[in-house]
């Protein structure tokens, strides 16, 4: 079970929309197996990534964060109630496009099309697993060398292509952004920008938390033993006493979901018409 912390509001919007950057090979892998029981209003019914923000789930948003840094390959680690992640994307195109249906024939003709261009492998990585667990079963779907990774239910107007810069260029094994809020949270000890100590319930104050969007390199899986495994403990713990977590840090906005209040936070903003984490253009 991941213990996450809140972001505080309000949040500024004063973003300038970017353009969708050349692809890259590198994947994200995105954890949306947990079972959201601080969100039991929306989850018992469906997954938490599931839960929509502006008529489109919360995992969809996240995934066009990751498009207009040019990351187009996910690896979707589900569990709790996956089939119905794997429903949305298999619908995807006849609920978001014009149609005929000819019954006579038999065929479907599709009109105006809304098709993304994203490859999707959603896993079935056990309801009970944590979130060490789940990335080690996905380890043998990742390709490359390095691959980003995420929690399938926080958003931010996060620049994903200078982390990943940034990771190919210190060479550690992890890349964790940073973000700022109440320091009754998770946090992380920083010397310039190494992460020498990750603390998930720390008994003091500080001013940067794991704001969820990692980098990583695929020896972290090494780190971990199974399905018990937290990655947030003992793996990410033992990396950062080894000097292989640099951080990235982003001031901006960030906001998880974790409760019916931060759902609705998010929705007042998408409804605002300038959502602060919606970088990409219609």
């Amino acid at each position: 079970m991941r213990r996450r912390p809140r972001s505080c509001d309000p949040y500024p919007i004063h973003l300038v929309k970017t353009q969708i950057r050349k692809e890259t090979t590198m994947q994200a892998l995105i954890l949306a197996g947990g079972l959201g029981t601080r969100l039991s209003e929306e989850t018992v019914v469906r997954p938490k990534p599931m839960v929509e923000i502006g008529g489109m789930p919360i995992l969809w948003h996240i995934m066009k964060l990751y498009e207009i840094s040019g990351i187009t390959e996910f690896v979707i680690c589900g569990g709790y109630k996956s089939y119905m992640i794997k429903e949305f994307f298999a619908n995807y195109e006849l609920h978001n496009s014009d149609v005929t249906f000819d019954y006579a024939t038999g065929e479907t003709q599709f009109h105006r099309k809304n098709r993304m261009p994203w490859k999707i492998t959603v896993l079935d990585t056990g309801q009970d697993t944590l979130t060490g667990g789940r990335l080690l079963r996905a380890s043998k779907f990742i390709n490359g060398d390095n691959f980003c990774m995420t929690y399938g239910d926080g958003v931010a107007n996060l620049d994903i292509s200078k982390t990943i810069k940034f990771h190919l260029q210190h060479k550690k094994m992890v890349t964790i952004t940073g973000v700022r809020a109440p320091g009754r949270f998770g946090f992380l000890e920083i010397q310039k920008d190494e992460v020498t100590q990750f603390f998930e319930k720390p008994e003091q104050n500080s001013s940067w938390i794991n704001g969820g969007f990692f980098v990583l390199n695929k020896k972290i899986f090494e780190y971990i033993d199974n399905d018990k495994s937290i990655w947030e403990n003992e793996p990410l713990q033992k990396l950062s006493s080894e000097g292989q977590v640099k951080v990235w840090k982003h001031p901006d906005f960030w906001q998880p979901m974790d409760t019916l209040r931060e759902k609705n936070l998010l929705e007042e903003a998408w409804n605002s018409g300038s959502p602060p984490w919606k970088l990409w253009n219609d």
